[in-house]
């Protein structure tokens, strides 16, 4: 995720941080806008290989019944931040309370209160999901963050917040099964490998077919 030069209009007050940021999202369609830690982010639109592993990421949390009764599964959520503000993220997935839609903060997005996981696919905003979103989350009281780390092909789980930081902190790699909390609101089992598999691009040669005879 890079981070956005803001242009301000060229008369009367300069606009906010977050009227820049709800411009830029209108001028970029596809692209992901936020702002973390009083600077607008924006990453490219994810490429193929991520929509397959978030994808085959979701099956399980809907096996486990986590889009029905007292959840809710939902992609591309807006999350109000604490940590500066007009901060806000737009995580990859989330579980959030089924009743997230009374909880409305501003700009679109919900109170950090009702979400209780959330999750990235990394693209090529990964320093951000693996840096800047650790501590957001954190400070967010968040209690699941669970990262696909595509560029060290592995998945880490992260519990416990507080201050900024994380009390616990798993990194699974390929050949492992990462089980999540049950406070999530159900069983969720990850297969490591199949998921890293997932978000690798498809590198195998296609057949081009017989040669013209």
């Amino acid at each position: 995720m890079s981070a956005s030069a803001v242009e301000y209009p060229c008369d009367g007050e300069p606009e906010s941080l977050l009227a820049s940021a709800n411009r830029l999202a209108e001028q970029l369609p596809g692209h992901r806008v936020e702002i973390l830690g009083g600077l607008i982010t924006v990453a490219p639109p994810p490429d193929g290989p991520h929509g397959r592993a978030l994808t085959k990421l979701m099956r399980p949390f809907l096996a486990a019944g986590l889009d029905d009764g007292e959840t809710a599964l939902i992609q591309g959520i807006g999350l109000w931040l604490p940590g500066g503000p007009q901060d806000y993220a737009i995580p990859d997935l989330a579980v959030v309370d089924a009743d997230f839609d009374a909880h409305r903060a501003e700009n679109h997005c919900y109170d950090p209160a009702v979400f209780r996981l959330v999750l990235e696919v990394t693209s090529s905003n990964w320093t951000s999901d693996l840096r800047h979103k650790v501590v957001a989350y954190a400070e967010a009281k968040i209690p699941v963050y669970v990262i696909l780390d595509r560029k060290h092909g592995r998945l880490h789980v992260l519990t416990e917040p507080g201050g900024g930081a994380w009390d616990n902190h798993q990194v699974y790699a390929p050949g492992q099964t990462a089980v999540l909390p049950g406070s999530i609101g159900g069983r969720v089992s990850l297969d490591v490998g199949a998921l890293v598999r997932a978000g690798s691009p498809d590198t195998a040669p296609r057949s081009t077919g017989p040669a013209p005879g």
